[in-house]
């Protein structure tokens, strides 16, 4: 059988590209709960299939809840593929929905003060969250703001991707750029946010404790604080009950951060979101390969 041709995979490429966005259309002009119902429960029904994500979601949650019981892992991960799938769908409200929509359905609750004129350097740490992405779109409504982004394999659904979160002013770097042009951003007096908490490789990295787990974890930001002089701002969104939105929260800036040891900081960023993670477990992102690099003699997990 003859193989596709690069004309025809480029045809191919494009039409799955034109349904994705049409798709998501589409689900920016229905209404919020209707599309959150939906997502939730495809994500029940994709739950009930073998899948590689969900084999990812089940070692994380063992490694990381050792204490809990077969039937209470099943219930977790269920409950987060019902997360996960309904924040796929709800991407066409928060790529192609309006402003006003998106402030609707997102509360702000903030330890600082998000009117001050001439605020400190300041890096906004957010932790992956299935609520993440809408949390960060809410923010840069507030406030002009910087955000940091990883480079997806498809190159057309990434440049939808910068383009669509970037749509209310949000400056989008990806996460390769220079240290020096991140702390330009911090001196000129616009925030960065990034997240640090997914396993980009060991290097730049340290193995610290996540749910006393060794987790491949960054330690740029503890580079970029220092360089910057900035303060370290976390941020969680969290997905409401009854399908009632979500509540951005921003905390005080992290306290002795950046210390003298880039381990310790990472130490401390872990030890932030795990209490985060405890309240709303089934919200972080464990579909991710968390612990995908291990350190030296320690087996692979998944």
């Amino acid at each position: 059988m003859a193989q596709p041709t690069t004309t025809q995979e480029q045809v191919v490429g494009q039409l799955s590209h034109l349904l994705i966005v049409a798709l998501l259309r589409f689900l920016s002009i229905l209404p919020y709960q209707l599309v959150a119902r939906l997502g939730s429960a495809l994500g029940a029904v994709l739950y009930a299939l073998p899948s590689r994500r969900k084999h990812i979601v089940l070692v994380n949650l063992r490694l990381c809840f050792p204490e809990k019981t077969g039937a209470e892992y099943d219930e977790l991960a269920r409950e987060h593929f019902r997360h996960v799938i309904r924040s796929y769908l709800e991407r066409g409200i928060q790529w192609f929905g309006s402003a006003q929509t998106i402030r609707n359905i997102v509360q702000i609750e903030s330890a600082i003060d998000l009117q001050d004129k001439n605020p400190p350097p300041t890096i906004f740490l957010g932790f992956h969250f299935v609520g993440i992405e809408i949390g960060c779109m809410r923010y840069s409504l507030q406030l002009p703001v910087a955000a940091l982004y990883t480079h997806m394999s498809n190159t057309r659904l990434c440049d939808l991707a910068r383009r669509q979160r970037g749509r209310f002013g949000a400056e989008m770097i990806e996460r390769s750029t220079s240290a020096r042009k991140i702390v330009r951003f911090l001196h000129e007096g616009k925030p960065v946010m990034l997240a640090a908490d997914m396993d980009h490789g060991i290097d730049d990295s340290v193995f610290v404790p996540f749910f006393d787990v060794p987790a491949c974890t960054l330690t740029s930001v503890s580079r970029l604080a220092r360089l910057g002089h900035a303060r370290v701002v976390p941020f969680v969104t969290e997905v409401l009950p009854d399908f009632k939105g979500y509540r951005l929260t921003i905390f005080a800036p992290l306290s002795d951060f950046p210390s003298e040891s880039d381990t310790n900081d990472a130490r401390c960023m872990n030890a932030f979101l795990e209490a985060q993670i405890m309240k709303f477990p089934a919200q972080y992102y464990w579909v991710h390969r968390r612990f995908k690099h291990r350190p030296p003699g320690m087996p692979a997990v998944y």
